[in-house]
């Protein structure tokens, strides 16, 4: 059957395999994870329908599983069913007018960031000064949040909404896009500024929490019934 119907390939982002909607009730995300690496094995064998990932993707969920204590059982089925490939940086051209957007786009963000900063040093400014900083009984400064703490702490949640959510910010959301590319593959990802730039790439892209839902489709309408 591999052979008579069309190769799909899709690039898997690590957020795929952390969201907690792949998960069933009570599921764990080690049970998660091995349940949708078993959709792939059987996708790839029955429907010609390959994944991979970027070797930046390959290491960062490397390490994010690792913290979650996963069994080796999900490393040797992710290394056997998953296809790491590294992008084609020199040879995928990207449209000019992807750049252009993007470019436009950082320099909003940094002129956002800026607003968030001001307005920090603003209510900075505001605050009583006995606010800023409080003694213990013995005199000594106790180790709290003062008003000043408070401020900071809501900056870098803002500065950081700012500049970050929603955009490209690191060089594993860069091979995602441009491996997808040059594979003329589907995104699958949580992340919604991957999803946003799939959009500038002209990429079609899946909802990772949509993505073993789809699988388990695919495998019905062609009358395969999945082992696991």
């Amino acid at each position: 059957m591999p052979g008579d119907l069309p190769r799909q390939r899709f690039v898997l982002d690590t957020s795929l395999f952390i969201t907690e909607e792949i998960r069933r009730d009570d599921e764990s995300l080690e049970a998660a994870v091995l349940r949708l690496l078993g959709l792939v094995s059987t996708a790839r064998l029955e429907l010609n329908i390959s994944c991979y990932v970027p070797p930046s993707i390959h290491d960062e969920l490397g390490t994010m599983l690792r913290e979650r204590d996963v069994d080796d059982a999900v490393f040797s089925r992710l290394d056997t069913w998953v296809v790491r490939k590294s992008p084609d940086r020199y040879g995928v051209t990207i449209p000019a007018n992807v750049v252009y957007n993007f470019i436009d786009e950082m320099s909003d963000r940094v002129d956002r960031g800026l607003r968030v900063s001001e307005e920090a040093i603003r209510e900075v400014e505001q605050l009583d000064p006995d606010k800023l900083t409080r003694e213990a009984d013995d005199g000594e400064r106790e180790a709290y949040m003062t008003e000043a703490d408070r401020v900071l702490s809501n900056l870098r949640d803002k500065y950081r909404r700012a500049l970050r959510q929603g955009v490209l910010d690191s060089r594993e959301d860069f091979d995602l896009l441009i491996l997808a590319r040059e594979l003329d593959a589907g995104v699958v990802t949580e992340d919604r500024g991957i999803i946003s730039w799939a959009d500038e790439f002209g990429l079609r892209y899946v909802r990772g929490g949509q993505f073993p839902t789809l699988l388990e489709e695919y495998l019905r309408a062609t009358g395969v019934a999945d082992d696991d």
